[in-house]
């Protein structure tokens, strides 16, 4: 027993580096996109959402917008996903479908940087002791990175009425510029609960590969 305790000790060591970059591995496939959500129903009796028909209705300045229409696809992707219809003959609601991005630089904890006068947090340090030494620490890199600040909304009208029953919007700040995704799953989000939100604003966090 005593002369496999090596072999032993080394399939463990296997083991345990294998597991670890299997982890490391499956969480470097993913990232976690955290959207702030605030949604409103204002449904009147008598009236339901569930499978309801609907069809896109867009501001002028949305109408010969290329990205409009990329906008509204991902939209009618997260509707149908929670039981909605298009179907623009038959509608009984119309869907306005709200995106908006912003690009901004960043301190070293995601916040933007704002004005003339920033000045980044650090210190120098010059020493001797065994030897001699100069120490740098900053608190950012330059340039700055950049982050991204995504939001999209969708605000659903009762086509009989003119009331507005549904509105939503969803917003996520991070690092990554692939913006077609991001606003995909802003989107999700902006739909999570649908058509029984909860009071007040909220975290949805979705996974979504790197």
């Amino acid at each position: 027993m005593l002369k496999d305790t090596p072999q032993i000790i080394r399939l463990v060591q296997v083991f345990l580096a294998t597991l670890a970059l299997t982890l490391l591995s499956g969480c470097a496939s993913m990232r976690l996109v955290d959207s702030d959500v605030v949604s409103v129903a204002a449904v009147p009796p008598g009236m339901s959402l569930q499978g309801a028909k609907y069809r896109f209705e867009r501001l002028p300045s949305q109408a010969n917008n290329p990205e409009a229409g990329l906008a509204e696809q991902q939209a009618q992707a997260a509707m149908t996903a929670v039981g909605l219809v298009r179907d623009d003959a038959g509608a009984s609601l119309s869907v306005m479908v709200g995106f908006n991005g912003t690009q901004y630089p960043a301190d070293p904890w995601g916040r933007p940087i704002t004005g003339p006068g920033w000045i980044p947090q650090g210190s120098i340090s010059i020493g001797s002791g065994f030897g001699s030494h100069i120490g740098l620490g900053m608190g950012m890199r330059f340039p700055p990175p950049t982050h991204y600040r995504r939001e999209v909304s969708l605000i659903m009208r009762d086509l009989k009425s003119g009331q507005v029953v549904y509105e939503t919007r969803a917003s996520h700040a991070g690092p990554w510029s692939d913006s077609v995704p991001i606003f995909a799953t802003l989107f999700q989000a902006a739909l999570a609960n649908f058509p029984n939100p909860p009071a007040g604003p909220r975290r949805v966090n979705i996974e979504l590969p790197r």
